[in-house]
């Protein structure tokens, strides 16, 4: 068959036309139904999604129910997040209707009651907080439980932690700057120094992510920083990431006691990935110690590092022993919960919407090994060790359930 090239010209003249550029539009694979409970734990003022996130949660048409008041202590109003797109509840059990609930503490026997069959939540997970029954209950219900300080990225890091380290590095050194301060009926000295006077000593036991943040405050105020640690590689890393000089020392108790008799501020920092911190500061050590120095337990939510720590709160957060000003408060970053829920927020936002794309949580899991690293019930089977060998329960790999080991 020929052709005439008239005919031709009107089958391909708009070929070399300008086009429009057509982007791909990615296609959505499930939606979720998302509960966002208000937080019942004591002193707990942060909020898992700001509103923000929650509006871009609706605009990839994910349905987000909110508690009234959950945001509240975080100085975000129902308003705030009814204008994001969200439904406003006022009962818990409304928002444990939800498929999906995000919250920041582990949820108490008395939220596990009102959680549904089959249902999935992110949340912390503290070992202390879980009673034997507790996870009982959540194996009846077939619940998919993860624990957000147990999910690591593509570099082995545990974001959850690391934002929440970072918050508690910082605000520590300004919380010990209150209390070296006439304001608590501190000593009235200011943390860091001025022209002819030595600076103020801080002392930091941990070269992680609390220990490496609070070093950097410390720095930018003045003052003379050591820092302690088991591990010649972090220290190492920490002297790299700073990218200063600083004190450095493995952690030997004659040469600790040394420097904390001179020491002004102490900043505990030493965490453990099984259980209770160590305890490095004796009470002879703090014995020894100035008359109105500070320690700031950091890892007071595992037990404390300093023997002479004792579990306080936001309302009553100190106490003294030996002369010393002791701060225990194991949720430093409630302190500061606005900016705590924004972190929050950027890490739950981020699963939240890799849920919705994967079309749901058994197939997220099945690809995310950092997501499968912080489940510790799946289908009401627990699959975490930790608490298995606490509670003396059964539990199964969830790299053999899910079919990837």
């Amino acid at each position: 068959m020929v052709i005439s090239k008239e005919a031709l010209y009107s089958l391909t003249k708009g070929v070399m036309m300008p086009q429009e550029e057509m982007l791909e539009v990615a296609r959505k694979k499930g939606k979720l139904f998302i509960g966002i409970p208000n937080e019942i734990a004591y002193q707990e003022n942060r909020v898992p999604l700001v509103p923000d996130a929650v509006a871009l949660l609706v605009n990839h048409g994910h349905r987000v129910l909110i508690e009234t008041n959950a945001g509240k202590a975080a100085n975000f109003l129902d308003n705030d997040y009814s204008e994001a797109g969200a439904e406003i509840a006022y009962s818990a059990e409304e928002v444990y209707k939800a498929d999906t609930i995000v919250k920041i503490a582990p949820p108490t026997m008395e939220e596990v009651e009102l959680m549904q069959q089959k249902q999935t939540i992110l949340s912390a997970l503290q070992f202390t907080a879980h009673p034997e029954e507790f996870l009982k209950k959540l194996s009846q219900k077939k619940i998919n439980a993860v624990a957000v300080d147990w999910i690591t990225d593509e570099v082995g890091i545990f974001p959850f932690v690391r934002a929440m380290g970072e918050i508690a590095g910082g605000a520590s050194i300004l919380i010990a700057a209150e209390y070296l301060s006439n304001t608590h009926n501190g000593v009235g000295a200011i943390l860091g120094g001025i022209s002819g006077i030595s600076p103020t000593e801080v002392v930091i036991i941990g070269a992680g992510t609390v220990g490496e943040f609070a070093a950097r405050a410390a720095i930018g105020l003045g003052a003379y920083v050591k820092v302690f640690d088991s591990s010649t590689s972090r220290l190492r890393r920490l002297q790299s990431s700073l990218g200063t000089r600083i004190f450095t020392s493995i952690i030997q108790p004659k040469v600790l006691a040394k420097h904390l008799k001179s020491a002004d501020v102490v900043i505990g920092a030493i965490r453990s990935k099984t259980g209770r911190a160590p305890i490095i500061i004796t009470e002879a050590m703090v014995s020894e110690m100035k008359v109105g120095a500070v320690i700031i337990d950091v890892s007071i939510d595992q037990g404390g590092c300093c023997e002479t720590s004792e579990l306080t709160n936001h309302s009553k957060p100190v106490f003294r022993k030996h002369g010393v000003i002791h701060y225990c408060v194991p949720n430093i970053a409630s302190r500061v919960s606005r900016t705590a829920s924004y972190a929050f927020s950027n890490l739950f936002l981020q699963i939240l919407l890799s849920l919705g794309d994967e079309g749901g949580f058994e197939s997220l899991i099945r690809k995310d090994t950092g997501l499968r690293n912080g489940v510790y019930f799946y289908n009401g089977v627990l699959t975490n060790q930790y608490l298995a060998e606490t509670f003396n329960l059964p539990f199964k790999d969830i790299n053999l359930l899910v079919g990837m080991y």
